[in-house]
């Protein structure tokens, strides 16, 4: 009788849980956007959302709360309801890295519920054009030829570009002169002016130098050649294992019932795959991606260990 009872529950609330999945959502979601309007967790987060509103038939409403490295957004986004009706572009720098270089108001492995990884953002190993080194052998070659001589420029001290430099001259067993900058944009004019020798950016911030010929463009960070720049190696070819990159992926407030967390991934899969979108993304710098909500959050457990490792390494601490 008991066991006739307890599979009677489970039925109905399998159900319950069946209906409830059918009928969401019923009203707009809001999308919270840690970053100011056309950054490229911005620009991805608004074009699969505007694929997503004729599928689930409901609008999806950008709300751009940026700030503190996308801290803001994120914790404003893990406080509120977990019911499917907010959901978060998360990214990198403040679920993977800040978590490690600075106290956060929230657990990013425990406060967020994974749902589908938008895309991969490679970043580009360059160098300033007077600098003689054709290839990735040949900057270590240089470097460890001249040990403190050169300097690389970064976005600023525990931001992704420098992890990535720091994760290089690791591997390649090179000392050079870390100059950080506040953001890219500096960072890049004066690698471009001759000031500092090399650094690691995003292919959006370098690419029109590369084409230019003022900087040379040696190997992504990828392991895998991106398809944002398909003709570069990887640095992976000449350090095996090297591999960082930054990330953009939809997530919501930990606690979102499975059921809904499984349709939005799929639906968002579905529009991944979609050329047009594909053909976008890679026309900013991004590399497409698309996966389970299981397979994201392995994917996120990864890159907080891996970044975890070389803020250790550097010895960085920012608060």
């Amino acid at each position: 009788m008991k066991n006739s009872v307890r599979l009677a529950m489970l039925f109905a609330f399998a159900c319950m849980s069946s209906a409830f999945a059918q009928s969401y959502p019923n009203h707009p979601i809001r999308v919270i956007i840690p970053w100011p309007p056309g950054q490229a967790t911005d620009l991805a987060a608004r074009m699969v959302s505007e694929k997503l509103v004729p599928v689930l038939g409901q609008p999806l409403v950008m709300d751009n709360k940026p700030g503190a490295g996308g801290t803001i957004g994120s914790e404003f986004a893990s406080k509120q309801p977990a019911d499917g009706y907010t959901l978060l572009a998360g990214s990198s720098g403040p679920i993977s890295i800040s978590p490690n270089v600075q106290k956060v108001p929230y657990d990013p492995l425990k406060d967020f519920a994974t749902i589908c990884l938008l895309a991969v953002n490679p970043y580009v190993l360059v160098v300033n054009s007077s600098v003689p080194a054709k290839n990735v052998p040949e900057l270590i070659a240089l470097l460890r030829a001249n040990p403190g001589k050169y300097s690389f420029s970064s976005s600023g001290s525990g931001a992704s570009s420098h992890l990535a430099s720091v994760l290089f001259n690791s591997m390649a067993n090179v000392s050079a002169v870390h100059v950080p900058y506040k953001g890219s944009s500096p960072s890049v004019t004066d690698l471009v002016s001759g000031q500092v020798a090399y650094t690691i950016e995003t292919v959006p911030s370098i690419i029109s130098f590369v084409k230019s010929g003022r900087l040379r463009a040696l190997a992504v960070s990828t392991a895998k050649r991106s398809a944002a720049i398909p003709e570069i190696g990887t640095i992976a070819d000449d350090l095996p294992g090297y591999e960082m990159s930054g990330w953009i992926g939809l997530m919501a407030p930990a606690g979102m019932p499975n059921e809904l967390r499984a349709r939005l991934s799929a639906e968002t899969r579905k529009i991944l795959q979609d050329p047009d979108i594909r053909s976008r993304f890679i026309a900013l710098g991004l590399d497409p991606a698309g996966n389970t909500p299981e397979e994201y959050a392995e994917f996120l457990k990864r890159q907080n260990d891996r970044y975890a490792s070389i803020v250790k390494q550097a010895g960085l601490k920012l608060d």
